[in-house]
Parts: C-alpha cells; structure tokens; sequence
C-alpha cells in the first residue's frame, strides 16, 4: 500500500486523516471534495502502534506536504493529529478535528451504548455477537469481523445519510486494536488533554449533533485548555458529516472556508 495519495498536483498545505485506527482511503470523499479548492494530502497509516503512526504521519508530511500545513483529522485521525501538531508544532498551521471522540474518559464511557441503543432488535443482537467474538482471543480472521461490525456501526452513527457507502479498502484489526489501546490509555490518564499545552496552531472543531461521540467532549476540555479554539455544531448531522443529507453541504463549505 502506498503511504499516501495525493490529489492534485501539488504543492500540498492540506492533509486529510483517516479515522479507524485502521481504515485507510475512508476519507477518500473529502479529500477529493476538497481538492477542488487546494491540493490535499491523503495519509495512510500503515504502523501497529502509536509511535509508529505518528512517525509515519510526520514522514509523509515531511516528504509530501508544504510546511506548515492545514491537518484535518476525522474521528481517530483527529487524534492523531493532535498529537503530530502537540509533538511537531513546526509542521502543523491549523488543526482541524472532525468529528473527534471525546478527550475526557467520562463522556467516552456512553458511545458504545448510544450507538447499540440506536440499532434495531436484531442488528443490536448481531453487534453485540461481533463484539464478543473480536474480543475473543481465539477468533481467527478479526478483520472481517471488524468490517461487520462497522457496517453495523455506520448505521447507527448516521442522521439521515445520501449513503452509507464507505471507501476504506479494509479494515485492519491489528492496528485498530493496538494503537486504539495505547491512546485509550492515553486519554483515561489525561495526557491526550495536557497535550494542549504544546499547540501551537489554531483549532478548530466541526462535530455533527447526532455524533454518538458527544459533542461536549470535545467543546469543553479543548475549550478550557486551548486558547486559540472554536467549536462548530453541525444540525442534523451524524459521525460522517460528508454523507449527510442535512449537513453535507454546510460541512464542505466549512472546511473550505478554514482551509
């Protein structure tokens, strides 16, 4: 897999981050929306733990992109560019935080139960049989079982969504749940906040209202601890703003716009 796709013909001030961990060409869409105002970097993390993607991260922006560049990470990207931006503040000019999860443990412990609780009967059921056997130490082929499982998120996560399709080209269990694991930890211990103390750059958050990830886990820490933040709610609007019947629209202009 290449490291990185590129859309346009540069120069590149803008990078696109996908989310996951491990589910690379997802925002595929926004990268080529987005194209059409400036040419965009789109990073594939390819890396099993946290040190590794932010290496890998800070490499492709270092041999690709224009310095400083506008980072715009989408849910676990989101973090990922937070922690390039916190480690390497000379490559980052503005940070954006697409549909971030929370920055605080207590407002995390409610998104897998928003997300089943939204699921009818039997999708409910099906996703929490996923769930059991990924976390299952013997289950063979956790890949497959992952991809399932967000199909079944994506439904729950969405407003009222044009589609549900998702260009990510597979989903990878290893990276999810290793880097996925070291940044969880990171967040209980509050060393993802303190973070913000070595931004540098402006912030800006663009979170939909029906986002399982609540939108006060995002707006109120990095409120008290960025002095350079703004938060942007987006209505009717769920985890993927870009597929959103209500809220697309609004959302490219936005990030045109901050940009």
């Amino acid at each position: 897999m290449r490291p990185v796709r590129q859309w346009g013909p540069g120069p590149y001030p803008v990078a696109v981050i996908h989310g996951g961990p491990g589910a690379p060409g997802e925002v595929a869409h926004v990268a080529r929306e987005l194209s059409r105002v400036k040419c965009v970097l789109e990073p594939f993390q390819t890396e099993t733990s946290l040190e590794g993607q932010i290496q890998e991260l800070r490499g492709v922006l270092v041999e690709h992109g224009k310095i400083p560049l506008t980072l715009i990470g989408f849910s676990w990207g989101a973090f990922l560019s937070w922690m390039v931006a916190a480690r390497y503040p000379a490559l980052v000019s503005r940070l954006i935080l697409v549909s971030s999860p929370p920055f605080e443990e207590q407002y995390a412990v409610s998104v897998t139960k928003t997300r089943l609780d939204r699921l009818k009967a039997k999708e409910r059921a099906e996703a929490q049989a996923l769930l059991g056997q990924i976390e299952d130490p013997a289950t063979p082929d956790k890949n497959v079982l992952l991809g399932k499982l967000g199909c079944l998120l994506a439904i729950a996560d969405a407003y009222d969504p044009i589609s549900l399709e998702n260009e990510a080209f597979h989903c990878q269990y290893d990276i999810f749940k290793n880097v996925w694991d070291e940044a969880a930890e990171m967040r209980k211990s509050q060393v993802l906040l303190r973070m913000a103390h070595s931004i540098k750059c402006p912030v800006v958050a663009i979170h939909g209202d029906y986002d399982p990830h609540p939108a006060e886990g995002v707006n109120d820490p990095l409120t008290r601890e960025l002095s350079d933040f703004r938060f942007i709610l987006l209505k009717k609007c769920g985890h993927r703003p870009w597929i959103e019947r209500n809220a697309g629209e609004e959302f490219f202009e936005t990030l045109a716009k901050e940009i």
